[in-house]
């Protein structure tokens, strides 16, 4: 497991290109914003990931409807394999509005 913490969707777009010829795919990268909206266009732009059911079970996906945003980040961060530590750090970096770019190996 991989992490990057980036200032913006043009740095995401080269690491995700970097990335790819480093021979992950597409499913491997999943990208975090604070903004649920952000991240959903810049996940889509860059063709990675989304943490979804099959991450998270469904359950634990319908719980997130009713919690905060950040209660939701650290829960899909953790779901992707990160520890809890790692979950709490991402979500502080995605609070000052970087973005976090989880590769799973």
């Amino acid at each position: 497991m991989e992490k990057f913490f980036l200032e913006n969707a043009v740095q995401a777009k080269k690491k995700v290109e970097e990335l790819v010829a480093q021979g992950y795919t597409h499913e491997k990268i999943y990208v975090f914003a604070h903004s649920e909206d952000r991240e959903d266009k810049i996940a889509d732009a860059l063709d990675s990931e989304k943490v979804g059911m099959s991450e998270m079970g469904l359950l634990d996906k319908m719980k997130n409807m009713f919690t905060s945003r950040g209660d939701t980040l650290r829960a899909e961060m953790q779901a992707v394999g990160l520890t809890e530590a790692e979950a709490e750090e991402g979500e502080s970096e995605l609070d000052k509005g970087r973005l976090l770019l989880v590769v799973k190996r």
